[in-house]
């Protein structure tokens, strides 16, 4: 049986490729999609993949996340320095959750480090790895849970 997985994009995520890519690389969403697809499949996860500029979606996806007993991977982008409705909908979680960044945060401008509050529940990390950071991610998980079905 498949391990069910979430991977959730917070705002202005849709915008890879074409936003500031200097800083944020050339892949779109898309691709990064495809890439996560391919891995999951690989690893035998059931990938849910989502992305909403709209804080309440991610939300609804967390909430049910959690009632498919789903580990999740979460870029928050900008709402992880500010929501603390989001940090309490990860805390929720039984399973184990892993918060990626394409940059290196603390390399950034104090906005970006300053209060990273979502990462509070994250059991772990990643950022600065560009586009990797999600398939970085599903190999955490897959350790995380001793290749177990630990997930949904």
């Amino acid at each position: 049986m498949a391990r069910r997985l979430f991977i959730l994009n917070g705002p202005n995520l849709n915008m890879l490729g074409r936003r500031e890519p200097h800083l944020y690389g050339t892949a779109t969403l898309a691709e990064i999609e495809k890439r996560c697809a391919t891995l999951a499949a690989d690893l035998g996860f059931d990938l849910f993949f989502g992305q909403s500029n709209s804080e309440g979606q991610i939300l609804d996806w967390l909430h049910q996340a959690y009632n498919e007993g789903a580990c999740v991977i979460i870029n928050p982008a900008g709402l992880s320095t500010r929501s603390v409705a989001l940090l309490d909908a990860l805390r929720m979680l039984d399973q184990p959750i892993v918060e990626v960044h394409l940059t290196n945060v603390f390399s950034r401008e104090a906005t970006y480090h300053h209060e990273l509050l979502t990462a509070r529940a994250a059991g772990g990390f990643l950022a600065g790895f560009g586009p990797a950071v999600y398939e970085l991610g599903m190999l955490a998980l897959q350790g995380m849970t001793g290749g177990e079905p630990a997930c949904g």
